[in-house]
């Protein structure tokens, strides 16, 4: 790279904020908020939905002589060939599928912590065998394990699924962890931490922890995304949870009970669209995370051409 094109991507960098309050949880936000703002409006109209939706609506195991009832003023959504509700069915659905999105989140994150935050930290055997255990779960092929897993349980209830899912679901994150730590347990203020005697537990949670917040944000909002996405796979498959209903499960009574032959359409396109919606929703928040985890990935405006271009890191020449 030559000193013009150094200088041409100098041109490019934006100056600091130096604006009152320009620090702070300003810092923590990205430049252009348009992709966070979005993605919550969608989650927050989905959230409500799956906690409103089944106050207003009847009992979705209710059988009736009326099946496969278009969408009028009585079933908003139609009924299956049973006569069922399917507003009611994709309503509880929807919250059974959020459910199970952040447990996997929260189980993932705290097993992927763990192994690649509170291990790389302790470092010796400890994070050998921590290492180990990540690279032998990364090797497993995810899918056929977490189907032979869900196939050998008979009780296959939410919490069940959710521990499955997290289990298959932790070394991906515990790596991308592992890999931070490493370049943050070398910094000065970690190693005055350990020289003025500070206990493990209070480096990892006062030094390390509060560095790797996005990181953390950004992995248990990926979890969420991968659990749902799974959880639909393995219902739609008829290896999800059998004693309530999800989005894969309507998906996959749908298929059985040729809603696509009778022309259906209301049976499997809705809970279709809000699997879409929910996983487009978080990977715009997702994305807007990763604007604050990675500076190379955020726009600034170029005021001479009126144009926008992707800031670039400046890199040094000899």
């Amino acid at each position: 790279m030559t000193s013009n094109a150094v200088t041409a991507d100098l041109a490019l960098e934006a100056p600091p904020d130096r604006s009152p309050g320009g620090g702070g949880l300003r810092a923590l936000l990205p430049r252009r908020p348009g992709k966070l703002l979005v993605g919550l409006s969608i989650s927050a109209v989905i959230v409500v939905f799956a906690v409103v939706g089944p106050l207003l609506a009847d009992d979705p195991l209710r059988i009736r002589d009326i099946g496969f009832t278009p969408p009028g003023a009585e079933f908003w959504l139609g009924t299956n060939q049973k006569g069922q509700d399917i507003f009611a069915q994709v309503a509880l659905a929807t919250g059974n599928s959020l459910i199970v999105g952040v447990l996997v989140g929260l189980l993932t994150l705290l097993l992927s912590a763990l192994f690649g935050i509170v291990g790389t930290f302790l470092g010796g055997v400890v994070d050998e065998a921590f290492s180990l255990l990540s690279n032998i779960m990364l090797v497993i092929p995810g899918l056929p394990l977490l189907m032979i897993l869900a196939g050998y349980i008979e009780e296959r209830g939410i919490l069940v699924i959710a521990i499955v899912l997290a289990i298959t679901g932790w070394a991906g994150s515990a790596r991308v962890l592992r890999a931070i730590t490493l370049s943050v347990r070398s910094r000065d203020y970690v190693a005055a931490s350990r020289v003025s005697g500070e206990r493990t537990w209070r480096i990892v949670a006062v030094e390390i922890l509060p560095n790797l917040l996005p990181i953390l944000a950004s992995q248990f909002i990926f979890g969420v995304i991968a659990a749902i996405l799974a959880e639909a796979g393995l219902s739609y498959l008829g290896l999800g949870v059998v004693d309530d209903y999800t989005l894969g499960r309507i998906l996959n009574e749908a298929q059985m009970g040729g809603a696509l032959r009778a022309g259906a359409w209301w049976w499997f396109i809705p809970p279709g669209l809000i699997i879409a919606a929910l996983g487009a929703a978080l990977s715009l928040i997702n994305f807007a995370l990763d604007e604050v985890v990675n500076p190379k990935l955020r726009v600034q405006p170029v005021h001479k051409t009126g144009r926008t271009r992707t800031r670039r890191q400046a890199v040094s020449v000899s």
